[in-house]
């Protein structure tokens, strides 16, 4: 059957059911609703107040401590795409002897937050910067290769906090391994612990997980922080 149309066409629509629209509606609503969502990018404007935590750096290196602090910006703040990003950050101290590659790193580091998509990698970028001077144990008995690096582990620190790292943790049947190393070796007695740390004093350096928590048990090197040993 053919339909002369005498009008001219100034629009059209496809007839479906009621089901088939209803679908069409609730794709066109969650197109618009991604289109919405506000990602981290260069030219997003600093709000006037940023959601802030500050970690403290104190290394044998220096008699004055450094105060690393790191800003958030929150996107998409009340809904289900609501995220916690790093925006800025600054590191103070009273001691002025690095002060001027300290302006420039923070600045640099900085522009990487606000670039956006995965900064994770700066951490890994600066945990492999070395001092020539060579490095030292921080509290706990963990080797920080350079100042820089610890800056590193405070930043790691803080992106596991706000979720953008996850946690690497041992499994159960692991903790309990090491748990019951930790307490024959505690039961042998063969010596003290460290200062500040809770690994034995004799421990040698673990090349795993960059801890002084190595020693010998039953004929084998054994690590007590991370359960890596020289025996498989």
């Amino acid at each position: 059957m053919t339909t002369r149309i005498n009008k001219k066409i100034v629009g059209y629509d496809v007839e479906t059911t009621e089901s088939e629209a209803a679908a069409l509606l609730k794709s066109e609503e969650k197109v618009k609703k991604t289109a919405d969502v506000i990602q981290m990018h260069e030219r997003l404007e600093r709000p006037d107040a940023l959601l802030g935590s500050t970690y403290k750096v104190k290394t044998p290196l220096s008699e004055h401590a450094l105060y690393v602090t790191i800003n958030d910006i929150v996107l998409n703040p009340g809904t289900e795409h609501e995220q916690r990003r790093p925006f800025e950050i600054f590191i103070n101290s009273k001691n002025m002897d690095h002060f001027q590659w300290i302006v420039a790193l923070t600045r640099i580091i900085s522009a990487v937050f606000r670039k956006g998509g995965d900064v994770t990698f700066l951490v890994e970028e600066l945990r492999s910067v070395f001092d020539p001077r060579g490095g030292y144990f921080k509290k706990g008995g963990k080797f920080m290769p350079s100042l820089v690096a610890e800056i590193g582990d405070s930043i790691e620190c803080h992106l596991r906090t706000i979720g953008m790292m996850k946690v690497q943790e041992m499994d159960e049947h692991r903790k309990a391994m090491l748990a019951e190393k930790r307490a024959q070796f505690d039961a042998q007695g063969a010596s003290q612990s460290q200062p500040d740390s809770d690994f034995p004093e004799s421990a040698e350096f673990c090349a795993q997980c960059h801890t002084r928590a190595v020693v010998l048990m039953d004929g084998c090197m054994t690590c007590l922080s991370c359960g890596d040993s020289k025996c498989g």
